[in-house]
């Protein structure tokens, strides 16, 4: 986020209740398929909360491919030591499956625990099955 969202700083960090991370869209990825949420009752996210500016917000568009309709953004409460949060999050609109790259987990898991998240969660990440990269 730092490089993608200069003027943003970190808010909060969080949990997205009823909500799984999952992946999909792996014919628009050039090495696996592309992260995204979706609801699930049961499961839940852990999240960081960024102030986003419009700047960074037009930039960040970019980036996710929001303009071409790959993701779209979506309202969700996000609940933080402080409360519950409405933010808005990018969801992938492609089906759901296939799996990732390694370096794709690998960011993921590695942000996770630059945020705070719980070592059972981002031990989770970690053992998440992955493509190989290169394959």
């Amino acid at each position: 986020m730092s490089e993608r969202c200069p003027h943003s700083p970190l808010q909060t960090t969080g949990w997205l209740e009823s909500w799984r991370l999952t992946f999909g869209g792996e014919e628009h990825g050039w090495d696996g398929s592309l992260p995204t949420i979706v609801q699930d009752h049961f499961e839940r996210v852990f999240v960081a909360v960024y102030d986003v500016t419009g700047e960074d917000e037009s930039a960040l568009d970019g980036w996710e491919q929001a303009d071409t309709g790959l993701y779209r953004k979506t309202k969700v409460r996000v609940s933080t030591l402080s409360g519950e949060m409405l933010v808005w999050a990018y969801v992938l609109d492609a089906f759901e499956g296939g799996l990732p790259s390694a370096s794709s987990l690998g960011v993921l898991s590695d942000a996770a625990e630059a945020a705070g998240a719980p070592d059972d969660y981002i031990g989770a990440l970690r053992r998440r099955p992955c493509r190989s990269n290169g394959v």
